[in-house]
């Protein structure tokens, strides 16, 4: 499994983990030009990543809203599905 392919599989939690850990990584001064434009890449990876579960999560929440408070149904939110 490619470190890509991995951190797609990351929780949000751990994905806001990852990204803060290369942002103090990259803060240090340690890291050449090379490395640098690495974390940065990855980091922008993570940062988009993180992005699509709050997407996810708003979209579950705005779905439970606008169920009849009387009668909730809780059904699965598919972030690929038109619905």
């Amino acid at each position: 499994m490619s470190k890509t392919e991995n951190d797609n599989n990351l929780s949000f939690e751990e994905g806001l983990d990852k990204l803060e850990a290369i942002v103090e990584e990259m803060e240090s001064g340690d890291l050449k030009l090379d490395a640098l434009v690495d974390r940065y890449e990855e980091g922008s990876k993570l940062l988009v990543q993180c992005d699509k579960k709050i997407s996810e999560a708003e979209m579950k929440i705005e779905i439970l809203r606008n169920k009849d408070a009387s009668d909730p149904q809780f059904k699965d939110f598919d972030p690929d599905s038109e619905d």
